[in-house]
């Protein structure tokens, strides 16, 4: 399976039609086609469902599509490593990051770093912890700052020195907006909007303890603004982190009993590293030691 090949395979995906595809990739019509052909020959299986008008993936091709990506990003990045020169640091780091109040100090390690090297380039990917120690796992991301806890046998990481605060974001028409901490008990009988995940055994799920099945989840969603949106709509209380932001038409009532959390930025253990991610890395190591040393 060539490189090539998935590049063809992936814009003929991308368009839905062979002519257009060829028309882009500068080669034949009849060329594309049997490298297609070879493609589902070596791999056993049909790609695509042809028609008159267009094409669509076969659940096969939808899997080698997603598959095809990931190979193509990682192909490419290797590219890039290789190609750095430690004189001249260059290259892409790629971070995955959760929704936190310590963002801020990962983009003051990022502002901090550019200013020794502006060839370094950076990729931001967000996600849950869940999403972004898969994305290190397979490769596609460098560095991720997620909540602990983290598995130490897998991971080294850095501490950040905030702790998150969890709450409810409710309508300021709500009667609950008028309290000063929310409790379970609060929220038996409503509706909730939340992060995607398992709710049971989530840190929210826990929080409610006996009072988790007399909540109806109303909706799911990965991003705070889009769980916002639907809060504001009335169809359900927001449950997240203080972000230290305001959302209009919502109030922020921390939870009682506190719920917080830790954060950390973290990376695979023996990882091999391309130069601007090692350099990374240790400067983020020193520059939170500084961090640290100043709140003593």
């Amino acid at each position: 399976m060539e490189l090539r090949v998935l590049n063809y395979f992936l814009a003929i995906a991308r368009e839905e039609n062979f002519t257009k595809a060829a028309r882009q990739l500068h080669v034949t019509q009849p060329t594309l086609s049997r490298q297609i052909a070879d493609l589902e020959r070596e791999l056993g299986v049909k790609l695509f469902i042809r028609s008159n008008h267009n094409i669509v993936l076969t659940e096969e091709g939808m899997i080698l599509k997603r598959r095809a990506q990931e190979i193509l990003t990682l192909a490419d990045r290797t590219k890039q490593d290789f190609l750095q020169k430690d004189q001249n640091l260059s290259g892409t780091i790629s971070i995955g990051s959760g929704e936190f109040r310590s963002t801020e100090y990962l983009a003051e390690i990022i502002a901090a770093f550019r200013k020794e090297h502006p060839g370094v380039k950076y990729e931001i990917y967000s996600g849950n912890a869940g999403n972004i120690r898969d994305y290190i796992e397979r490769g596609l991301l460098d560095i991720g700052l997620m909540s602990e806890p983290v598995d130490m046998r897998r991971y080294n990481f850095i501490n950040m020195p905030i702790r998150e605060q969890w709450g409810v974001f409710v309508p300021e028409h709500s009667p609950l907006s008028e309290k000063k901490s929310i409790t379970p008990e609060d929220l038996s009988g409503m509706s909730i909007v939340t992060a995607t995940g398992d709710f049971n055994q989530s840190r929210i799920g826990k929080w409610l303890g006996n009072f988790r099945q007399q909540v109806e989840i109303a909706a799911t969603a990965n991003l705070p603004y889009n769980e916002a949106v639907l809060a504001k709509e009335n169809i359900g209380v927001m449950i997240g982190i203080d972000l230290n932001c305001a959302y209009e038409g919502l109030r922020f009532i921390p939870l009682n009993p506190v719920l917080e959390v830790s954060t950390v930025l973290g990376w695979k253990k023996d990882q091999i590293f391309s130069a601007a991610t090692s350099s990374f890395i240790d400067f983020a190591e020193k520059y939170m030691e500084s961090v640290s040393d100043k709140k003593i």
